[in-house]
């Protein structure tokens, strides 16, 4: 027997598809900033190689350099969160793995940034 249902009332209630423009340009925002933000972290790093422990420790936690390295880690663990969240939402299709994924990636990164944050902001307050 032919169905008489529309292809709109297939997908009435599953949300809009506006969301996904935000995401699809945050994604990108973040894309673009981490290009200069790791060659800033690269750079750094190439420079100071052979370098003792103290003198790099002062040149991270100099305030222009720490600044560099929030961007740097709020940037990245952004975009990490993003992608994450895309290929979890694209590739799991058991509704509660999907939700158990997407709640271990939020705070994988939300541990992540934190930890990494707090790292640079004892480099530049001192121990």
């Amino acid at each position: 027997m032919p169905r008489m249902q529309t292809p709109l009332s297939e997908v009435r209630g599953l949300g809009t598809a506006r969301e996904g423009t935000s995401h699809f340009w945050w994604q990108r925002l973040t894309a673009v900033a981490n290009i200069p933000l790791t060659l800033f972290i690269v750079f750094s790093i190439v420079v100071h190689i052979g370098t003792d422990h103290s003198k790099v420790a002062a040149y991270l936690g100099s305030p222009l350099v720490s600044i560099g390295l929030m961007l740097f880690i709020l940037s990245t663990i952004l975009h990490m969160y993003l992608g994450m969240k895309t290929v979890i939402e694209d590739y799991v299709h058991h509704e509660g793995l999907k939700i158990l994924a997407l709640m271990s990636s939020t705070f994988f990164c939300i541990a992540i940034g934190f930890a990494s944050l707090f790292a640079v902001l004892k480099l530049s307050f001192g121990s």
